[in-house]
């Protein structure tokens, strides 16, 4: 079974995934990559001599047959680069992961509509809404969201993609030994119970360290069609993330928000740099050229407005207004109206028209 040397590669901590494809592309063959001679990996062209002593080293400390039960006993399910199951869409991103652990069901799993959905973990109560709102929209959908399970927005988008019926993927930066944040505990287990997969491509007993974060937004990205960032400082891992997106020649997208918010910063710089201006599902539809049956999306529902809502709905009930108008007509200040103009327009329940004037769906 090659399978196991897979596994017995990716047990070894100080060697990656590039290293290990090196070595298999040489080969074709797995097991003959694992057992290779000192005199053979000199001969192998770009490979570092000083990381192929290390693995000679390391190699020859590893226990084939332990490290291989070790995963069985723990109930993993996982594939190499040379199994059917393993996405088409991740093998073609520069390194991708020799080996997934996973846990969940594939088999309902769309990996021709896959999204990610990255942001900030300290994020602002607007941005999770804007998420929330923007998932709402496909209910229903054969879409699958793939995130980070970290706290702040890949929690949230976790936690949406759970309650409006969409599979969802959360790549994790550690083995399965470890739930990172704690907190998550809860949602890990929604989702390998039917919901989706969580992957790792680290052997259980690796630790979440701080290196393994960017590395595991590689494969976040390198999941997924397009990527839609909620919030992003210009020094996060959504950046990263987003860069890796453009890197990968995939979609990128973003939610615009408040200009007062450190955590816009990198998302106004994307979007100075051409990223989709995204408002409404809709717009993530169109970026990815997707289409979706009318059916299956989620029918605007004006029950739960609130007062501000109702007012502003009422100011352009009959026809299209200027923020000035609704503003003199409503008595609410502009920056309550502003706020309450962007977020009705991400449920779909206005759109803006024009400039600055706002009109009923």
């Amino acid at each position: 079974m090659n399978n196991k040397y897979w596994i017995a590669f990716s047990s070894i901590e100080q060697i990656d995934s590039a290293f290990t494809l090196k070595l298999y592309e040489h080969f074709q063959d797995i097991e003959k990559a694992f057992n290779i001679s000192s005199d053979e990996i000199k001969k192998i062209e770009g490979l570092s001599i000083k990381k192929a002593e290390n693995f000679l080293r390391l190699r020859d400390k590893v226990d084939v047959e332990k490290a291989f039960f070790a995963v069985q006993n723990r109930d993993l399910k996982y594939f190499s680069i040379e199994d059917d199951e393993y996405p088409e869409l991740l093998k073609n991103i520069d390194n991708p992961p020799s080996i997934i652990y996973y846990k969940g069901d594939l088999s309902d799993i769309n990996f021709n509509k896959t999204l990610a959905v990255v942001g900030s973990r300290k994020t602002s109560r607007y941005a999770k809404e804007a998420v929330e709102i923007l998932l709402s929209q496909l209910s229903g959908t054969d879409i699958t969201i793939v995130s980070g399970l970290a706290s702040g927005i890949d929690t949230t988008a976790h936690i949406s993609a759970l309650n409006n019926n969409l599979k969802t993927i959360g790549v994790i930066a550690s083995g399965f030994d470890y739930v990172y944040p704690a907190t998550n505990k809860d949602l890990y287990t929604k989702i390998e119970n039917g919901n989706g997969a969580v992957f790792s491509e680290y052997y259980p007993t690796f630790e979440p360290l701080k290196f393994r974060f960017p590395q595991r937004n590689r494969i976040v990205s390198g999941l997924s069609y397009g990527t839609l960032v909620a919030e992003a400082s210009l020094k996060s891992g959504a950046l990263i993330t987003a860069n890796l997106t453009l890197e990968q020649g995939r979609e990128l997208m973003c939610i615009p928000g408040l200009i007062t918010n450190p955590n816009t910063e990198g998302i106004y710089k994307l979007l100075k740099n051409g990223a989709t201006l995204v408002t409404k599902a809709d717009d993530i539809l169109e970026a990815l050229n997707w289409e979706i049956k009318p059916a299956e999306q989620l029918k605007i529902d004006l029950s739960g407005l609130d007062d501000i809502e109702t007012k502003i709905l009422d100011a352009i009930e009959i026809e299209e207004k200027g923020v000035d108008e609704i503003m003199s007509i409503t008595g609410i200040d502009i920056d309550t109206l502003l706020i309450n103009l962007t977020t009705m327009e991400l449920k779909g329940i206005i759109e803006q028209v024009g400039g600055d004037r706002y009109k009923r769906i």
